[in-house]
């Protein structure tokens, strides 16, 4: 029966306003990009101390190719180097990193640690972190529904990219801007979704509590009474 929601232990983060952050500061919008880590960082430790059980968060999505060749090319390279230094310390953290999305248009260096940092934090159990990278809604329900054959919603969301994540309990977007950007299509159809004011670099700790305490406010009925 439904009831008083509790605190969330899934939740998925759209992280946006990077490049809004790094312009309103007369900064390079890669700038933007490297403060938006660092805050993935501190709220991954966040929703660890909290009881979290897994936090997904989009960091590069199908249609930021768009963006110009010198911002795309500086988050890859920030990209690569933030997994090299940081995987251990995660590691250490009892951090579980996956990554979701299409492999296609990364390079094999690239891909080549991911893998690894996959691989060294597989037997961690405190937090797992989804990492949506060159990750779209809609891509990875194509590339889902090209191989299914048929059966049951639960058969079908065994085809999608990380079958073990949960369906996020919340759905979190940063920068006042209220739509999901082609994200987590599939697992948010039931989400309750929060809206904040702050630019990702700037949500910080207390920002953060207070989209969790929105959530634990709300009664979530799954369309019954």
């Amino acid at each position: 029966m439904p009831g008083a929601a509790v605190a969330p232990r899934y939740v998925a983060i759209i992280t946006d306003g990077n490049g809004r952050w790094a312009e309103a500061r007369g900064l390079p919008v890669n700038d933007g990009h490297s403060a938006g880590a660092d805050t993935v960082k501190a709220r991954l430790r966040d929703a660890a101390e909290w009881g979290i059980e897994e936090l997904t968060v989009y960091s590069f999505s199908t249609e930021n190719w768009t963006r110009s060749a010198q911002e795309v090319t500086g988050l890859m390279r920030m990209f690569a180097q933030r997994i090299q230094t940081e995987t251990p310390e995660l590691k250490a953290q009892g951090v579980r990193m996956r990554f979701i999305g299409r492999r296609d248009r990364i390079t094999p260096a690239l891909l080549e640690l991911m893998d690894w940092a996959e691989a060294q934090t597989a037997d961690n159990t405190r937090i797992t972190l989804f990492i949506a990278f060159n990750y779209g809604g809609r891509a990875e329900i194509v590339d889902a529904a090209a191989r299914f054959t048929g059966g049951t919603e639960e058969d079908f969301a065994k085809l999608l990219y990380a079958p073990e994540m949960h369906e996020p309990d919340l759905v979190i977007r940063t920068s006042g801007e209220q739509r999901l950007s082609n994200y987590l299509l599939w697992q948010s159809a039931y989400s309750e979704l929060v809206f904040a004011d702050e630019l990702w670099p700037d949500f910080d700790r207390d920002a953060f509590r207070r989209t969790l305490d929105q959530y634990s406010d709300r009664v979530r009925r799954f369309g019954g009474r």
